[in-house]
């Protein structure tokens, strides 16, 4: 009986103990001065490559850089980015349509990663709330933008190479084809 009464009370002074220490914390940080950042007026500095919205650039001759590949939503782990392919007249591939769910998207960048023209780019804009959740469904139209994001000068098709814009071998870069009947013993 000595021995619950001991238990008890030892039990009751750790909890005595405990709130005497919370309160404690409590009144420490009570009688500062409250450091409060006022948000909209002031934002914080993010780091240079903090992830954000998602964007749609165009390259230098202000087309489109996207051609429909379907990398940025075969990586995507969320599956929140579609799109559909199509083939312009000049033969040039680009997105039909193009949309991405921003309130499935984590902001993971592995779209900007696997685009192999540079298309997506992560902006370090984070300030976009709705109070309907279809409202996070952005369209091409509501992604691209008239520039390069950070690859200002970067095109695509003048390093892939189109055989409707010259022949082979004509490109920046390009070595003429071999002709695999001088290979031949």
């Amino acid at each position: 009986m000595a021995k619950e009464e001991s238990s008890i009370a030892k039990t009751a002074a750790e909890m005595v103990k405990g709130l005497a220490g919370s309160y404690a914390v409590t009144l420490k940080h009570l009688f500062r001065k409250p450091i409060t950042e006022q948000y909209p007026e002031y934002k914080k500095p993010l780091p240079a490559r903090s992830r954000g919205r998602i964007i749609l650039t165009v390259d230098p001759d202000g087309d489109e850089r996207c051609v429909a590949c379907y990398l940025c939503s075969a990586v995507c782990p969320t599956s929140c980015i579609s799109m559909e392919s199509r083939e312009r007249d000049d033969g040039r591939r680009h997105a039909a349509w193009f949309r991405i769910n921003f309130a499935r998207c984590i902001y993971c960048g592995l779209c900007e990663e696997a685009c192999p023209t540079l298309a997506i780019q992560l902006t370090p804009d984070f300030e976009f709330c709705k109070d309907d959740i279809l409202k996070f469904v952005y369209e091409k139209e509501d992604l691209l933008v008239n520039h390069g994001g950070r690859n200002q000068e970067y095109n695509f098709y003048r390093h892939a190479g189109l055989s409707e814009k010259g022949e082979k071998g004509t490109h920046i870069n390009e070595k003429p084809p071999v002709d695999v009947k001088s290979n031949m013993p």
